[in-house]
C-alpha cells in the first residue's frame, strides 16, 4: 500500500511538473534576482559541489536527471548550484563571502581548491559533498543534506520541505517531549 501511494505520487508529480528534462540550475545571483521578481516566493535548493567531487558528478548525471526530481524541484525550489570552492564574491544577510585563500589557482579544474566561507558557512563547517541546503522563503535554512541521494530519497526529502512536513513533524515531537516530561514529573511526584 505505501509503494502504491509512493508510486501513484512520483507519476503525478511527473505528469503535473514534467515539463522539462533539465533541472533550471541558477547562480545565488541569478536566484536572488529571480526571487525578487516573482510574486510568490519559493524555497531554496543548494547543491554544494566541487570540480574534483565523484559523488557531486554522480548525482548530476543520475538523480538530477530523473524527470520526477526535475519536475518536483522546477516547480517548489529555486535550484542553485554552488561551486563551494569558487572564487566568486557572494552577498548575503548584509555579510560579504570570499574564497577563504582567494589568491589560491588550481592546477586544473578537477584539483582541490580552497573552501568559499559561503559554503563553509552554510554547512556549519562540517563540508562534505555533495551537501545540499534547504532554505525557507525567507532565507531561513531549514536543513543540511549530506551525500549521494538516490531517486526516491531526495523526492522524498524534496516533498518533505516543499509541503513544510517538516514543521508538524516538529510539533508532533515536541508534543511527545512535553508528553514524555509530564510522565516523569507526574511519576516523580508520586
Amino acid at each position: 500500500m505505501k509503494n502504491s501511494l509512493i508510486i501513484l505520487i512520483l507519476g503525478i508529480s511527473s505528469i503535473s511538473f514534467g515539463q522539462t528534462n533539465t533541472i533550471n540550475w541558477m547562480s545565488w545571483d541569478e536566484m536572488v534576482v529571480q526571487r525578487e521578481k516573482d510574486s510568490v516566493k519559493k524555497k531554496v535548493f543548494i547543491d554544494l559541489y566541487t570540480g574534483w567531487c565523484g559523488w557531486c558528478k554522480k548525482m548530476d548525471k543520475s538523480t538530477f536527471l530523473d524527470p520526477n526530481v526535475v519536475g518536483y524541484m522546477n516547480a517548489n525550489y529555486y535550484a542553485v548550484k554552488f561551486d563551494a570552492e569558487t572564487r566568486d564574491t557572494i552577498e548575503f544577510n548584509n555579510m560579504t563571502f570570499v574564497n577563504s585563500d582567494p589568491t589560491f589557482i588550481k592546477k586544473s579544474p578537477n584539483a582541490r581548491g580552497r573552501t568559499h566561507w559561503f559554503a563553509h558557512s552554510l554547512l556549519d563547517g562540517a563540508l562534505s559533498y555533495p551537501s545540499y541546503v534547504i532554505l525557507d522563503e525567507n532565507f531561513v535554512r531549514v536543513t543540511i543534506i549530506n551525500g549521494y541521494k538516490t531517486q526516491e530519497a531526495l523526492i522524498g526529502t524534496l516533498i518533505f520541505f516543499g509541503k513544510n512536513e517538516y514543521k508538524f513533524y516538529h510539533n508532533y515531537l515536541n508534543k511527545m517531549w512535553n508528553n514524555s516530561l509530564k510522565q516523569q514529573q507526574q511519576q516523580t511526584g508520586k
